[in-house]
């Protein structure tokens, strides 16, 4: 999480299903940081659409968005707010840019080196009780909560899932981290990098159309194995289009 600086960010151009938790070793689409199949160090997910979901049929259910937030977020430090968290059956959305999150477990592209606002922990952990790591585990950041809005009132919890549709394509990624309560727009090095969008730290990301759904009361464990995301991430999906 960090406060970015207009200034810098237009230099660089820029449910539970049912009852239960989906656990790690459910099938999903593609390989996660815990399956065998994904071994380099770092490595992002392979794919870049995610699921039986396209991008078209989740953004024609988010057009026209019922505000649940009692005011507007900004996407940066010295923007004005114009971002609503609007509310669905079964999910939450918000429309907004990304900025890019490495905080968490130190790597070759997520350290103090690379990235000029990195710290080395998550407001969630891994079940091994490390931070996340934002080179290779797509998350996606939520603000604090704040009069604005409370996320988790809203049912949204740490390692809820989220489809993010950016550019025609969809990755899942979990809720991993909180930011400042005022700016939202952010997502993890693994997932900006699986959307093709820049992912370096410093100069990456993207300053407008990427749409981030959040459904309630979803929840993967351990909320490190992105191939449980993608898998219930696709069910809720599926769910999603149905009831809306």
């Amino acid at each position: 999480m960090r406060l970015r600086s207009l200034t810098l960010v237009a230099a660089s151009g820029a449910a539970l299903l049912a009852a239960g938790v989906l656990p790690a070793h459910a099938s999903g689409p593609g390989p996660g940081p815990d399956d065998p199949a994904d071994t380099t160090p770092g490595a992002p997910p392979a794919s870049v659409q995610e699921g039986t979901v396209s991008a078209a049929d989740l953004l024609a259910k988010v057009t026209s968005c019922s505000q649940i937030s009692n005011g507007k977020y900004r996407t940066d430090e010295e923007t004005s707010a114009t971002v609503p968290v609007c509310g669905k059956n079964g999910a939450v959305f918000w429309k907004a840019d990304m900025d890019i999150d490495c905080d968490g477990q130190r790597t070759a592209n997520c350290n103090e080196d690379r990235d000029p606002w990195y710290q080395d922990d998550t407001a969630f952990h891994q079940s091994d009780g490390k931070p996340l790591k934002a080179e290779s585990l797509p998350y996606v950041v939520v603000p604090s909560s704040s009069s604005i809005w409370n996320y988790s009132g809203a049912g949204i919890k740490g390692g809820g899932v989220v489809a993010v549709v950016y550019g025609g394509k969809v990755e899942y990624a979990v809720v991993g981290d909180t930011g400042p309560t005022g700016i939202i727009g952010e997502a993890s090095y693994a997932t900006a990098k699986a959307l093709g969008i820049d992912p370096d730290p410093a100069t990456g990301g993207v300053d407008t159309g990427v749409t981030y759904i959040l459904f309630k009361n979803s929840k993967v464990s351990p909320i490190e194995s992105h191939s449980a995301a993608v898998t219930l991430g696709d069910q809720l999906a599926r769910q999603f289009l149905q009831s809306n």
